[in-house]
């Protein structure tokens, strides 16, 4: 199913989903009022008859059969509330509402009853309302049955069920309208994102979602969609700019690799020396070509990782500087630079020997290359406050303006004052890579200024997380 199809269809099924949601709560707390009311009424019922029932044994017990046989007849005339049974010891009835008894066994004690009654009301209407009553024996073998009539507590059930449905109703038509009111919110929301996504379908990667800072699950969506396309942008202008900068900085090796074979083909016919010479420039252009991209391929590589270090290993990062400053002093000081190096010891890291080498180099490199004669260039290894790892070479060249240090590690990016040295453009962005992909990073400040006439120079800073105590 299509998104835009699923963003229609999802407000109408969010509002049936609401609606019964919200009907299914108020049901059952609509249910548990009426049956937590039923059950309230049966308990009175039976605490009044346990007192009516306290309240005739006693009579009996302190002035015998005969008393409470008049206490019946009493309270027959004046309770209709109550319902009464006297049974003899032979089990005859001799006074009461109830011609005998709905409990058929003479067996037992308090055998608690609901049972059906046949009376008119005061409007001469015949009702059969329920009555809740307990049989007890008397200690004079006598059955005595006290009842009473649910008739009250049945109206009123019937008053409350009449009134639940009511209330049902209104419940069920403000789920409807609340759920109505939600999907339509929803729906505006949607319709909004689906907007963008229709326009980033057509080709338009500048439409963006709007954000409404309320901290929503819609926002939250919407500043993701956001982010997705402010980096699928940056991506797409990337290949553009990356196939620009490709065709700019390839062309003048390629043009002279044809040059030279021309020339090889050209003296060749001509029976002059042959195109050795030429042969060989041509062969260094097609190793510079080689070289720009086998440098592409392990940035894609770096990136590829996400963030996990390819092959890591636990090394002294100290090991490595020592290497490095050995490896470039003799080619700083064929330039006429000043190299120096300051490297702490018990630098432990974890990570690729290899990748992290190349960064390190390409930033000697860049720093020797870039630092006029006179200059210095200094490599630095050490611990930070923070327990970072940090490499970081110091040159006296004409560094890097503020504005373009970010930009200067993203890929084929030379600034004009760099077109006139070789290069692909390609050095930071791969220490950028490296240091991204053992979750580290890179950070470019301005050198140490004015220094023999030459400046303000550059201070490029590999920072890497400390090796995990094992």
């Amino acid at each position: 199913m299509k998104l835009p199809s699923l963003l229609r269809r999802t407000p109408f099924r969010l509002t049936l989903l609401f609606l019964a949601l919200f009907a299914a709560a108020a049901s059952a707390i609509l249910a548990y009022v009426y049956f937590a009311s039923a059950a309230e009424a049966r308990v009175n019922a039976e605490r009044e008859v346990r007192g009516e029932m306290q309240v005739l044994v006693g009579v009996y017990d302190a002035r015998g059969f005969n008393a409470l046989n008049k206490a019946l007849i009493d309270r027959s005339l004046t309770q209709s509330a109550f319902l009464y049974l006297l049974l003899d010891k032979d089990g005859q009835t001799v006074t009461g509402s109830l011609n005998q008894s709905p409990i058929e066994t003479m067996e037992g004690d308090r055998q608690w009853i609901t049972f059906p009654f046949t009376e008119t009301d005061a409007e001469g209407r015949v009702r059969r309302p329920q009555v809740r009553g307990v049989q007890v024996r008397l200690s004079g073998g006598e059955m005595l049955l006290v009842g009473r009539s649910l008739g009250d507590t049945e109206a009123y059930l019937a008053r409350l069920t009449q009134a639940l449905w009511g209330a049902m109703g209104i419940v069920l038509l403000l789920g409807l309208a609340g759920g109505a009111l939600v999907s339509r919110n929803l729906e505006k929301s949607m319709g909004r994102l689906n907007r963008v996504v229709t326009a980033v379908q057509e080709g338009d990667l500048k439409a963006r979602a709007p954000v409404r800072n309320s901290g929503d699950e819609l926002d939250e969506l919407g500043a993701g969609l956001n982010t997705m396309l402010d980096r699928l942008e940056g991506s797409m202008a990337s290949i553009r700019h990356a196939g620009d900068a490709i065709a700019h900085d390839l062309r003048s090796p390629l043009t002279r690799m044809r040059a030279k074979l021309e020339v090889s083909l050209i003296d060749a016919e001509a029976g002059k020396i042959d195109g050795v010479d030429a042969l060989q420039l041509a062969l260094d252009e097609a190793d510079n070509l080689l070289k720009t991209f086998n440098t592409v391929l392990a940035i894609a590589r770096l990136q590829a990782a996400a963030g996990r270090t390819p092959d890591p290993q636990l090394f002294d990062a100290a090991d490595l500087a020592a290497d490095m400053a050995e490896l470039y002093e003799p080619a700083s000081e064929d330039k006429g630079l000043e190299f120096s190096a300051e490297i702490e010891r018990g630098l432990m890291v974890e990570a690729n020997r290899p990748f992290l080498a190349q960064a390190i180099a390409n930033v000697i490199d860049n720093a020797i290359k870039y630092t006029p004669s006179g200059g210095a260039v200094m490599l630095r290894a050490r611990r930070r406050s923070s327990g970072e790892i940090e490499f970081s070479v110091t040159d006296t060249g004409p560094g890097v303006p503020e504005g373009d240090r970010e930009r200067v590690i993203q890929r084929f990016v030379r600034l004009d004052n760099s077109r006139s040295e070789p290069g692909s453009g390609l050095g930071l962005s791969l220490v950028g890579a490296v240091l991204e992909a053992h979750g580290g990073r890179v950070q470019l400040d301005e050198g140490p200024g004015e220094y023999g006439g030459f400046g303000p120079g550059l201070r490029v800073a590999l920072v890497l997380p400390p090796a995990e105590a094992t």
